[in-house]
């Protein structure tokens, strides 16, 4: 691999958003790395799209350190890892969750941006996309934790385009509705019933549309930045607003 675009960095890439957009920045010419917990599934695919990959997991700083102290270069960071927990109300809401889902989301992409933004903008054209949700736009009941976790995410994203202003590092958030992923399946605990009525009777977005989006912002011209794109399925208009037939 050449690599003649970069080094792009992928978090959370052995399934869904992240394995997809790993695939489609290698085809793009980037020099893909991959970070994630399942080891098996990030060689695998690492070994089909000709990338690197390390085990990572962004709720644990000396992770983040391990797997951040082996790039020497970075020129896009795809903060991907996330995901909720559980559908409770408030008047139920179990606090481990509610710190999982923030460990992850929002200090996960914290850790990283942070670690990486000095090579990041070492490269000249450092680009930094967040992987945020319909979810940090819009309340919805049973969604608290999973809400509370993406509006920050996305406060954090804005602060950090923000603070970069007049650097060459560009700021992405891409902020998708129901995409049929393993998303639900983890937030349901492998109730895969559960996780497949979140679909049913409408045809959500996939992995690889989102991958799309995030291909259309890292290869724009450097002076143009996609501040924020929000993509949803055509059955679906709000975070709970969903048609099905």
């Amino acid at each position: 691999m050449s690599g003649s675009l970069g080094v792009a960095v992928v978090t959370g890439a052995s399934s869904g958003i992240g394995a997809a957009t790993a695939r489609r920045l290698a085809s793009d010419g980037f020099e893909v790395v991959l970070g994630a917990r399942r080891q098996d599934r990030l060689g695998t695919l690492a070994s089909a799209i000709g990338a690197r990959w390390s085990t990572l997991d962004v709720a644990d700083p000396q992770s983040v350190t391990r797997f951040c102290d082996k790039l020497e270069a970075c020129r896009v960071l795809v903060n991907n890892a996330g995901g909720a927990l559980g559908l409770d109300r408030i008047s139920e809401a179990s606090e481990d969750d509610w710190m999982a889902m923030y460990q992850v989301n929002v200090l996960g992409s914290l850790r990283m941006t942070r670690t990486l933004l000095g090579r990041l903008e070492d490269s000249g054209n450092g680009h930094v996309v967040t992987i945020g949700s319909i979810a940090g736009y819009e309340p919805y009941v049973g969604g608290a934790g999973y809400n509370a976790a993406k509006f920050a995410e996305r406060a954090m994203t804005k602060v950090l385009r923000l603070e970069l202003l007049g650097r060459p590092v560009r700021v992405t958030e891409i902020d998708p509705g129901l995409v049929e992923t393993e998303f639900s399946t983890v937030r349901f605990r492998g109730d895969t019933d559960r996780a497949a009525a979140v679909y049913q009777g409408v045809t959500p977005l996939s992995a690889d549309d989102v991958a799309d989006c995030v291909s259309f912002a890292v290869t724009r011209p450097p002076h143009v930045n996609i501040d924020t794109l929000v993509v949803l399925a055509r059955d679906q208009a709000g975070a709970a607003t969903v048609h099905r037939s």
